[in-house]
């Protein structure tokens, strides 16, 4: 099935050395598989306070997924009758969550990634588009207030939290690449900072591995499980 594309600005902003803004399609994805893995800690996250903070950022961006795949197409096709090789968000979207640490972490690079992409829609030519954007960028200051805070919390807590923290960010900065658009690390730089964690030079190759339809092999297997219900029973109704 063809992903039809919807870009928000005429031409995406290419800025040397940092990512392109992304087009719809893209962003679309990016909200769609970061809610499932956000919906993933509820009734796993470490108090019942983040079982319901992270319940309801998973569901602001589902709410912000469907606002613009809704606007690309059939919402429903595009997200449970689509392979791997055709959902084009960040591969950091579709990572497993590991352990708490490493999913704030996460979330936060996204989160001020999205920032970036939902300022920058607020002036797009596409009037959907750009109401998603508006609602969106209420929502976003929240998302970030959220990850952010447990970031500079774990980062700058005990031995085993820093520890922990520098372990995910290891892990994740080799992925940053594809959402570090213009004033990304501006925006990251002083939460690191604060959290006593290093801020390591940007991955040098900064291509758009996930927009292009190549993805992890976790992603194949977050897609069976959210698909299969669909695909065991098309056009069902409830």
């Amino acid at each position: 099935m063809k992903f039809p594309m919807a870009s928000p600005t005429s031409e995406p902003t290419a800025v040397p050395g940092s990512a392109a803004l992304p087009d719809a399609a893209v962003v679309a994805d990016a909200c769609l598989i970061a809610s499932h893995r956000l919906s993933e800690w509820v009734s796993n996250a470490p108090t019942m306070e983040e079982d319901v903070a992270l319940g309801n950022i998973a569901l602001d961006l589902l709410g912000q997924a469907r606002g613009l795949l809704s606007h690309l197409g059939d919402e429903d096709r595009l997200a449970y009758f689509r392979d791997a090789a055709e959902f084009r968000n960040p591969t950091i979207c579709e990572l497993p969550n590991g352990d708490f640490g490493h999913t704030v972490l996460r979330s936060w690079f996204i989160d001020a990634w999205l920032e970036r992409v939902w300022c920058a829609w607020l002036d797009a030519g596409d009037e959907v588009v750009r109401g998603v954007a508006e609602k969106a960028i209420k929502e976003n200051a929240y998302h970030r207030r959220h990850s952010s805070s447990w970031v500079i919390r774990l980062g700058d807590g005990t031995d085993e939290s820093h520890r922990r923290m520098v372990d995910a960010l290891d892990a994740l900065w080799p992925y940053v690449g594809e959402i570090a658009v213009a004033g990304w690390i501006d925006t990251v730089e002083p939460v690191l900072a604060e959290a006593a964690l290093p801020v390591p030079e940007l991955p040098a190759d900064g291509r758009e591995v996930g927009s292009l339809g190549r993805h992890t092999e976790y992603l194949g297997a977050l897609l069976a499980e959210s698909q299969s219900l669909a695909r065991q029973f098309p056009g069902a109704t409830w």
